[in-house]
């Protein structure tokens, strides 16, 4: 049949196909599947894991979300026809992309930083709940004075005024 697959990468593949003039349905399917024992053993629709649906007017497909270091069988056939060994091609993919591997490290740098924060949030709020509920056992535990009576004098004398007539006697 022609099938090639070009541009492979870590994640992604490129499948080109001849157009078949035989095919007079409205759309190609391309099923891949991981083959992990590199055995082709059948070429059934219901083996395979993954189907895309690409409309007769195109004759390739980016095929993504691949595993790296995983060889694959993928096959092209008319709308929903069983494929045979001639619409089918085995390629491997290569090793992970730089850039996904370092994305996958910002994301997990990321994810450590909001774990930290959230967890300084907690502490934080711990240490306010803890200091306000000492301050207002302070308050409470307070000893007042007599109506009255103010605290003056720095000596820790106490000096009442009293205005009345038994104030006047002494």
């Amino acid at each position: 049949m022609g099938i090639t697959i070009q541009n492979v990468t870590g994640n992604t593949a490129v499948v080109i196909w001849p157009k078949m003039a035989s095919c007079a349905d409205s759309f190609y399917s391309v099923m891949y599947h991981a083959n992990w024992n590199s055995v082709l053993s059948s070429y059934s629709r219901k083996s395979f894991q993954k189907e895309e649906r690409v409309p007769t007017s195109r004759s390739s497909l980016l095929v993504e979300n691949l595993t790296p270091l995983t060889t694959y069988v993928l096959c092209v056939t008319c709308q929903s026809a069983n494929p045979s060994r001639e619409q089918c091609r085995t390629f491997h993919t290569l090793q992970p992309d730089a850039a996904s591997a370092g994305g996958a490290k910002k994301e997990l740098a990321l994810g450590i930083w909001l774990a930290s924060g959230v967890l300084l949030l907690v502490i934080a709020a711990i240490l306010l709940y803890g200091c306000l509920h000492l301050l207002c056992r302070r308050r409470r535990e307070r000893p007042r004075a007599p109506r009255g009576a103010s605290a003056e004098g720095g000596h820790g004398r106490t000096w009442i005024r009293s205005v009345g007539p038994a104030a006047r006697e002494l």
